[in-house]
């Protein structure tokens, strides 16, 4: 019994994300280079927000390949609060509160924000946080921790980066959806907010199979070269636009939520010096009124994907799935019981997040 509840209720999501909280880091986004021209004069364009989520069944190329995300929230975001009595807590200071100064000085990271706080040196310090676009100022006085070091009793980070796959790309625009998720902060669960984010070239190294109660994992190195924007961090995806349109990869319509059916279908991956190639899968459970990110139940049955990873691994989320030669979703979910059974999204769910230019 034990067991079969495991089965049934456990799943976490497939993004390998690195966070920064209270750690030193470094914005890997300084000296890389940003989009120009005619892909630069396309974004606002591209990424509209949608006023209806109706979708037109257009062909897409397909994805499967690897690449690399960093996020910026556009300062130092607070993504806990300590628990107790604590000067953060008191001021009124929130999770998702982004903080921009510290006595009138900008703070962009962790490290700036931390060495002002322990140069406070016990006195009151006033913070301008942003909270939903709407600036305020909040003053505190840090408290010695057990260390007797300074603390506000808040968790921070200033980007987070990963690996995920994408789904599909308009051979037109450029522009593209992937992970079939939201990236989220890993203590709180929540969407971590997005100010900006780069695609960067990522290269599978390893692959660490995945057993019963343990999730296996890709892991790769993310290349210095943005080769991308990521414009929109949402609950069905990441999506953003490539400085270069890559000419490969096959073009299919879209299968809409009704067109899914319980039985064969085919997962598209990459992992690695292989190159890509196309596994077994069994889809059943189709909830069609489903518009969140668990629209399907997905069992892996290839035995070279199983040989390989076990099943359904960290890092293969946003991997396409075709069934009947149309595009129908991506993997989002693979149970902590069972890597070779996980779940999916429509990808009627994932063009909804897209403006109209897309679909």
């Amino acid at each position: 019994m034990k067991k079969k509840t495991l089965l049934r209720l456990t799943a976490v999501l497939l993004t390998v994300i690195l966070f920064s909280l209270v750690t030193l880091t470094v914005s890997a986004d300084r000296g890389l280079p940003v989009l120009q021209g005619e892909v630069k004069a396309r974004i606002p364009e591209l990424f509209e927000v949608k006023q209806e989520a109706s979708v037109n069944y257009r062909k897409y190329q397909v994805g499967g390949d690897p690449f690399g995300v960093r996020l910026f929230g556009g300062g130092i975001v607070v993504v806990g609060i300590s628990d107790g009595d604590c000067p953060a807590k008191a001021a009124g200071i929130e999770k998702r509160d982004i903080v921009r100064c510290v006595g009138g000085t900008e703070v962009q990271t962790v490290e700036e924000l931390t060495a002002a706080i322990e140069a406070s040196d016990g006195k009151p310090i006033t913070l301008t946080i942003d909270r939903g676009g709407e600036e305020r100022q909040v003053t505190l006085t840090p408290v010695k921790d057990e260390k007797g070091h300074y603390r506000i009793g808040i968790w921070i980070r200033d980007n987070a980066a990963g690996i995920g796959t994408m789904t599909f790309l308009d051979p037109d625009t450029g522009a593209f959806g992937g992970l079939g998720h939201g990236i989220c902060d890993g203590n709180t669960g929540e969407l971590l907010p997005l100010t900006r984010g780069a695609v960067l070239p990522a290269e599978i190294s390893e692959i660490v199979r995945g057993a019963e109660g343990t999730p296996g994992e890709l892991r790769g190195t993310l290349g210095g070269e943005k080769v991308g924007t990521i414009l929109k961090n949402t609950d069905k995806g990441v999506f953003g636009v490539l400085a270069r349109i890559p000419q490969t990869g096959e073009v299919l319509e879209v299968g809409s939520r009704a067109s899914v059916r319980a039985g064969a279908a085919t997962l598209r991956c990459s992992l690695g010096g292989e190159g890509m190639h196309d596994y077994r899968i069994e889809l059943s459970d189709i909830a069609r009124d489903n518009c969140g990110v668990k629209c399907f139940a997905i069992h892996v049955t290839d035995p070279a994907l199983i040989e390989k990873t076990g099943g359904i691994v960290q890092g293969m989320s946003g991997s396409p799935i075709i069934q009947d030669g149309k595009l129908i979703g991506a993997v989002t979910h693979v149970l902590i019981g069972d890597p070779t059974r996980g779940y999916g999204i429509f990808l009627e769910n994932m063009l909804s997040e897209l403006p109209d230019t897309l679909s």
